[in-house]
């Protein structure tokens, strides 16, 4: 598997049971992923698994040995470093829990969408719970990092 564009040594047989959030956070010290309900509700544990949003408590090693794998701590370097900055600016960040999990669900968005409406944006979120801070922070976060993208209008 590829994690944030680095090749990673294939798990032990043994570890192709371990959910892929305890690997990232564990083995791979990547601790952006949370815990949160660890049922797949909250979101907190969202990551981009081959270009989609997971939440990846609900996702086991052996199931993405293949894949190439995303966490917030690999956003920057792929060019995600203007909805971070966006969502900043915008206070769109509080106590940071859920926070990982919504970048990385927004960042699938904008990876497939130059210039997301709000029920695009309010889609992408579905499965990403936050209780400090107002959603609609969020939306113009993604909006205001879709213009940064294309500056000369979306999908220039």
């Amino acid at each position: 598997m590829r994690v944030n564009g680095a090749p990673v040594a294939t798990p032990a047989e043994a570890d192709h049971g371990l959910r892929l959030l305890d690997y990232l956070r564990e083995v791979l010290g990547l601790t952006g992923a949370k815990e949160g309900c660890g049922m797949g509700e909250c979101g907190s544990c969202t990551v981009i698994i081959d270009g989609r949003a997971m939440t990846s408590c609900l996702v086991l090693v052996g199931q993405v040995l293949d894949a190439e794998i995303r966490t917030v701590e690999g956003l920057a370097a792929a060019g995600h470093g203007p909805l971070q900055d966006a969502f900043v600016a915008r206070q769109a960040v509080q106590c940071g829990y859920c926070i990982p999990g919504v970048l990385n669900s927004c960042a699938a968005l904008l990876d497939r969408e130059s210039d997301p409406s709000d029920a695009q944006i309010c889609q992408a979120l579905d499965g990403n719970l936050c209780r400090c801070t107002a959603y609609n922070r969020f939306y113009d976060a993604v909006h205001d990092a879709a213009a940064a993208r294309h500056p000369n209008g979306a999908g220039a």
